[in-house]
């Protein structure tokens, strides 16, 4: 008999209403944005009660994986179930999926198996919008960049030192690189620029580093977009737009609420890319989750060498944060794959 696939297997399972969810941690309905049954989203004032203690922060990393993942999001959620399974008042915090990476070859990141979380459709597509808040924040920043640019340049711009480019949450090759500005008289400053994908963008990596919605409105005002002809940074403060950006992002701040096959509470909030940012999820939902629950299963993207790296030396040093336990996940595939095998032999036994 074939086995069920991830889709089948998510598909099987009727999550339990997300107050149920809620309920578990302490919390009621007024302190939930409901998206749906199944989602909600967390108002900031819970970050306020200082009456509660933290739980222990436990950190899922993993030998330096294959391109299809060695199973850190799979070992969390299973965790974090088998401790609550246990009697323990658990919750897991990881991040939100990217559409690229999504329909590319790494496929969805909401775990796999019986450890997933769900509703597993929602959170791998477009979930409660995060990114594409954060998506319209970074791209308004580039056209107040570009208008300031055919406005007679008042800030003195120089268009060759011009770093920030615009993004999507899709991997798109034809857009990497391009020209813009090609409209005619009305149509702009042409010059050579691109598309990123938005969990590359510097909005997304300090959404997940802010504290709340003022700090992160100072952290957005000192993104460095470009550079005066004298040499001097251009900054979002510079173009006034650190304000805007802000206020598109109060709802993208607030963590995702949703819940494992088994009815564990999971907290979903941002994706930065390990790589080129520090690759986990946001610092208020990890402190969220810690506040309510007594033990947080949370992962680092990538390998061990960098997510875990990062996750000790950025977002723990920014959060006050340390991990009471670290779980490296580590599979005779990936041994095989850095040892020389090819990508399509790692299945033969060996």
């Amino acid at each position: 008999m074939s086995s069920l696939s991830d889709v089948e297997i998510a598909q099987s399972v009727t999550p339990k209403p997300i107050i149920e969810v809620a309920r578990e941690l302490g919390l009621s309905e007024e302190d939930l944005e409901l998206y749906g049954r199944y989602k909600a989203k967390i108002s900031l004032d819970v970050l306020n009660r200082s009456s509660n203690k933290l739980g222990k922060l436990v950190l899922v990393t993993a030998i330096t994986p294959t391109p299809a993942g060695e199973g850190k999001t799979t070992t969390t959620v299973g965790l974090g179930d088998a401790l609550r399974q246990m009697g323990v008042k658990t919750a897991i915090a990881i991040r939100e999926p990217s559409l690229g990476p999504c329909f590319g070859i790494k496929g969805g990141a909401a775990g796999g198996g019986w450890a997933q979380v769900i509703p597993m459709e929602d959170i791998n597509l477009h979930f409660t919008g995060d990114f594409h808040a954060i998506t319209s924040a970074h791209n308004l920043l580039a056209a107040m960049l570009d208008n300031s640019l055919y406005q007679g340049n008042p800030l003195d711009i120089d268009p060759y030192s011009i770093t920030w480019k615009r993004v999507m949450d899709m991997n798109e090759r034809a857009l990497r690189d391009i020209v813009i500005g090609l409209g005619g008289k009305t149509g702009g400053v042409p010059r050579q620029s691109g598309f990123d994908i938005t969990t590359a963008s510097e909005v997304m990596a300090l959404l997940c580093l802010s504290s709340d919605l003022k700090d992160l409105e100072k952290r957005l005002a000192s993104i460095v977009v470009a550079m005066d002809k004298k040499g001097r940074p251009i900054t979002a403060a510079s173009l006034k737009a650190a304000g805007a950006m802000a206020v598109l992002l109060k709802d993208a701040i607030k963590p995702n609420l949703v819940q494992t096959l088994e009815g564990t509470p999971a907290f979903i909030h941002g994706g930065p890319f390990g790589n080129i940012a520090h690759g986990s999820n946001s610092i208020i939902a990890t402190k969220m989750a810690l506040q309510l629950a007594d033990i947080v299963v949370t992962e680092a993207g990538f390998g061990s060498d960098l997510g875990a790296e990062k996750f000790l030396n950025i977002k723990c040093r920014t959060a006050g944060l340390s991990p009471h336990l670290i779980v490296i996940v580590a599979t005779i595939r990936a041994l095989k794959y850095h040892g020389g095998v090819s990508l399509k032999d790692l299945q033969l036994p060996n």
